[in-house]
């Protein structure tokens, strides 16, 4: 096996699974400098990264609970997004709790302990994720409108400009960069090989003495942590509380990781997968953004996800000879 393979495994990236992914990443770069070269500016690329920021966290958080194996694929990304970020203004911030240690701290907090929920569901009630996850989606979207009817409230002076998409290099992208260290210092660890052999195979991780409980609840665990940036993000992006504009990112980050190749079936796929299938779903709509559909464009969108959902599911599937598990 070659150095660059074990690389990749080792640091979770996803090694070749995610060649559609790239494929279509370099396509779409080629169709925006044609029909949209706003794009490459520093103001396009200044919009573009605040814009999908909160969809490649969203797809990061899902990556870890679809490695852990069994279709954990957690249905309910997109209301939990919309749930930090509505507790965050209408509880946090509406009570002068505005500090961005007491912010970050609940949105990451909040996030890990609904995870840790909807796992000890799955794994100790043993209800199928996606009933669980499905069942999570409806009650966050009833309970986001409770909470706040339509959109409105602020976010701390320290947020304001998050969203401006003035610069480069703005706290957005910090947030990303803080996401994608923790992941690569936690595919350092001795749980992360736990993670993907669970995953792979859950009888031989069982039988080698791996807690796969624990394991699932840790995956889920992680995931409420990226949940928890993603809103961070999704907050500083909209500068206010939104209760349904979150539970879009749904579709979207699913997508996005079977798009990078992550096997929802478990054991294969990685983070850098996730991320790039994520740049493809906003270059997919960037580009037809630049063709005028007039009132179909919705429609036009949604058609586009669906067909890029299903090609890549197939061409994933041929590309790994119809094998759902790591190597």
């Amino acid at each position: 096996m070659s150095a660059a393979v074990l690389r990749t495994r080792r640091f979770g990236l996803g090694g070749t699974y995610y060649g559609v992914a790239v494929g279509l990443f370099v396509v779409l770069l080629v169709i925006s400098a044609v029909c949209g070269p706003h794009l490459f500016t520093l103001d396009g690329a200044a919009g573009a990264i605040i814009v999908v920021v909160p969809l490649v966290l969203a797809a990061m958080a899902l990556t870890p609970i679809a490695l852990v194996g069994r279709g954990s694929v957690d249905l309910a990304i997109g209301p939990l997004i919309g749930f930090l970020n509505v507790t965050l203004v209408q509880v946090l911030i509406a009570n002068d709790v505005t500090s961005p240690v007491a912010v970050i701290a609940w949105v990451i907090a909040v996030g890990v302990a609904y995870q840790l929920l909807q796992g000890a569901i799955i794994v100790f009630v043993r209800v199928a994720p996606i009933i669980v996850t499905l069942s999570g989606y409806l009650v966050l979207s009833g309970v986001n409108l409770v909470i706040m009817p339509k959109p409105s409230g602020s976010v701390p002076d320290w947020m304001s400009d998050w969203g401006s998409g003035t610069t480069v290099f703005t706290p957005v992208l910090l947030v990303l960069v803080i996401g994608l260290v923790a992941w690569l210092l936690f595919t350092r660890t001795a749980f992360y090989q736990h993670l993907r052999l669970t995953g792979a195979d859950e009888r031989m991780a069982y039988a080698s003495g791996v807690q796969t409980n624990l394991v699932r609840l840790g995956a889920h665990a992680i995931g409420g942590f990226f949940a928890g940036l993603a809103a961070l993000a999704y907050t500083g992006l909209i500068s206010s509380g939104d209760p349904t504009q979150g539970s879009n990112y749904t579709l979207s980050a699913i997508t996005a990781l079977v798009l990078g190749g992550t096997s929802i079936g478990g054991g294969r796929g990685g983070i850098i997968g996730s991320a790039v299938g994520a740049l493809d779903m906003y270059l997919i709509t960037y580009v037809l953004s630049t063709f005028n559909f007039g009132i179909v464009s919705g429609f036009v969108t949604q058609l586009a996800f669906g067909t890029v959902l299903v090609v890549a599911l197939l061409s994933n599937i041929f590309l790994t000879g119809g094998k759902a598990t790591a190597r």
